[in-house]
């Protein structure tokens, strides 16, 4: 898994950078304004699946999946700490049905 380095929007404007989606997933640093930005330029769709932490009374909360389209993209967030954080890394986990032609930017506003 790569960890990914938070790129912030800001009020002069960012042009984001992006990297090849890993293989084994990769990891974004939580955050109420966090999110990532996935592009997807095969020609088949791609799960995104989000690995959640939280519990609400003892009872484990579901994955969360996105469908990025073929040759289309998803902003996906805010990655909250209270639902995704609770890894040992305090990292918000991500891995992909399949990673080629999938890039990926994690932003925060």
């Amino acid at each position: 898994m790569a960890t990914l380095t938070t790129q912030v929007v800001s009020l002069t404007g960012l042009s984001p950078t992006y990297a090849s989606a890993a293989s084994g997933g990769d990891k974004i640093a939580p955050g109420e304004r966090a999110f990532a930005h996935v592009k997807n330029g095969a020609g088949s769709p791609v799960t995104v699946t989000l690995t959640t932490t939280a519990a609400v009374r003892g009872q484990t909360v579901s994955n969360v999946t996105v469908s990025v389209p073929a040759s289309g993209e998803r902003m996906i967030g805010p990655l909250t700490a209270d639902l995704f954080g609770g890894t040992a890394d305090g990292l918000v986990a991500l891995g992909y049905s399949s990673n080629t032609s999938v890039t990926i930017a994690a932003l925060r506003i």
